[in-house]
């Protein structure tokens, strides 16, 4: 009460409407699809009791988009809180670290718990239940248990994050992950029954599990498969102003359809140079200059941090704050996780690739703008870039066409004519534990702290004296 007091001090014109989380989750994942229809479904930890929801999205007319829930699963039944349950036990972080136990299931034998975790969460005709005896139900005090003694009993002791990663845990999260897609594709057979929709639009933070809806994906349900991306609940702030607007006001919603660019921009930094002595600096003239140069530094191995244009929204980098390599370095894996990211070794990096040439290197069949879901991989890609496929044969794709970055577009097509591969390695402009650069000085800092070779910040050339 006393928070609301001071913002309407501040904003004395200003009304709060309550929204319920998941319809914010589902105006924004379908809203940013630009469909005229499509399932939309949204699977996370917990809403107000909401875990799952499946709903039809219609838009009758241009920027009026209409959503309407048809089906609901309550807490306890959460695939959301299972996940972050289990990477809890496994020593990471829960709500942040759930892609460092996905990568770790690619490691692991998922047969050694699957029996568990097939009783652990069960699928109905109506979605699914969690076991109360291996996890029991959340309450709102700290420290609370998120698994049971018998679950501790049929796996293994919690692993302190500094103790090393044994195969029991590797088979934990394989089994974990092989459930949860499970589930996955199972709910999206219930959402295609019910709607009757050729396309499906997934929302909430189990969409972020990127090979679970590349599962989806292969397996057909639907014809073409749209994350957004910010499909967590930092994409909530859309969804839910997007609602509002559309109940609201008589103009059609704009700016979200496709839209991953919306942050802030620095596109003249003022830098005070001096706050970093150990770094060299040079002015570049134009957009030509800087994807050449960019483009040739790439094609020597160089690992490069990339500043420019407005910060991404959502987890993924996607271009505007992004570390590049060269798939094509020997041993470019191992030292962007050991001395630039500072991260576990098990960990894998996306690639993006030029829309037009995917095929080449993936089968997903669609394209993949936002990084949000694994796909298979070509003999091509195995025999010509092996740095991007994960142990489970599988990477996390962005496609990348000229009008929706055009800089990372013609960089790509700049580093295919030197090397033959229109693909570069794509991670976050960040170390571990840190969030990502969202203005110079973070990206300054970053280079100097880290293995990265250089830094692309606008129109400067930053490397390192």
């Amino acid at each position: 009460m006393v928070r609301c007091q001071a913002l309407a001090g501040k904003f004395p014109r200003a009304r709060v409407r309550s929204l319920v989380h998941h319809r914010a989750h589902q105006t924004y994942a379908f809203a940013a699809s630009g469909s005229e229809e499509a399932a939309v479904l949204v699977v996370d930890s917990l809403g107000e009791t909401q875990t799952t929801t499946i709903a039809l999205g219609r838009q009758p007319s241009p920027g009026r988009p209409v959503v309407r829930t048809l089906h609901a699963i309550d807490d306890p039944a959460s695939l959301g809180y299972v996940y972050g349950a289990v990477t809890m036990h496994l020593g990471w972080r829960r709500g942040d670290e759930e892609g460092t136990v996905m990568a770790l299931a690619a490691l692991g034998d998922p047969a050694r718990f699957r029996p568990l975790f097939a009783h652990a969460v069960r699928t109905t005709h109506a979605g699914f239940l969690v076991a109360s005896e291996l996890f029991p139900p959340r309450t709102l005090r700290r420290g609370a248990a998120r698994v049971t003694p018998r679950f501790i009993a049929e796996t293994c002791p919690p692993r302190r994050p500094d103790e090393p990663v044994e195969q029991v845990h590797r088979d934990l999260a394989a089994a974990l992950q092989e459930r949860t897609e499970m589930v996955l594709i199972h709910l999206a057979r219930i959402a295609r029954r019910r709607t009757g929709s050729s396309r499906l639009c997934v929302g909430g933070g189990v969409a972020a599990n990127c090979v679970g809806i590349g599962r989806i994906v292969e397996e057909g349900v639907f014809e073409e498969v749209f994350v957004p991306p910010a499909p967590g609940d930092s994409g909530t702030a859309i969804g839910a102003a997007a609602a509002v607007h559309l109940a609201t006001a008589p103009q059609p919603l704009t700016g979200i359809e496709g839209a991953c660019y919306l942050g802030p921009s620095w596109t003249s930094p003022a830098v005070d140079w001096e706050r970093w002595p150990g770094l060299r600096t040079q002015p570049l003239t134009s957009d030509r200059a800087r994807l050449e140069l960019l483009a040739d530094q790439l094609a020597q191995g160089r690992i490069v941090g990339l500043f420019q244009g407005r910060v991404e929204a959502g987890p993924r980098a996607l271009g505007n704050r992004s570390i590049l390599a060269s798939p094509l370095s020997e041993g470019v894996v191992d030292r962007l996780n050991a001395t630039v990211k500072f991260r576990e070794p098990f960990c894998p990096f996306a690639p993006v690739v030029l829309e037009e040439r995917a095929g080449e290197y993936f089968t997903l069949g669609q394209a993949a703008p936002f990084m949000s879901m694994a796909s298979q991989v070509t003999i091509k890609a195995r025999e010509q870039i092996p740095a991007i496929v994960h142990a489970n044969g599988t990477a996390r794709v962005q496609t990348v066409g000229p009008d929706q970055n055009p800089f990372l577009h013609a960089v790509l097509d700049a580093f295919a004519r030197r090397t033959g591969a229109p693909v570069l390695i794509n991670t976050s402009l960040n170390i571990k534990g840190k969030p990502i650069c969202g203005t110079p000085e973070m990206a300054l800092d970053c280079l100097s702290s880290s293995g990265l070779d250089a830094l692309l910040l606008e129109d400067w050339w930053v490397t390192k004296r």
